[in-house]
């Protein structure tokens, strides 16, 4: 049992970083159209074009993110008060200011939107 458990504990590595992903760019509508634009005034400096990451941030194209492990809400707290780093070695994500509810509602679509495209459910 013990030693079970110490090869579980072995294989439990924390994500190391991604810098990069390749990401199809899906064709967007609606309201994925503002989030978006709303995505790359926002969020991509940190988290790569099309949520590929980058050096400063995670991939949002990643399993970590999948609706069933990081449902929007995740999301919306995330942007709205910031999130301490838990699956990733990039540091503290702080608050992102001057979005509002329905940027962050567009945004979300946007991510979503990416994630689908790019084989996640």
């Amino acid at each position: 049992m013990i030693i079970g458990g110490g090869i579980l504990f072995l294989q439990a590595k924390p994500e190391t970083k991604t810098t990069h992903l390749d990401v199809f760019a899906p064709e967007l509508q609606g309201i994925e159209v503002k989030g978006g634009k709303l995505y790359a005034a926002n969020c991509a400096a940190c988290h790569g074009p099309n949520a590929a990451g980058s050096e400063k941030g995670p991939p949002f194209v990643h399993k970590i993110y999948a609706r069933d492990h990081h449902v929007d809400a995740s999301f919306y707290n995330a942007v709205k008060r910031g999130v301490q780093a838990h699956h990733w070695p990039y540091g503290n994500m702080p608050a992102v200011e001057g979005v509002s509810d329905d940027d962050v509602t567009a945004i979300i679509a946007y991510v979503r939107k990416v994630q689908v495209a790019n084989g996640m459910k």
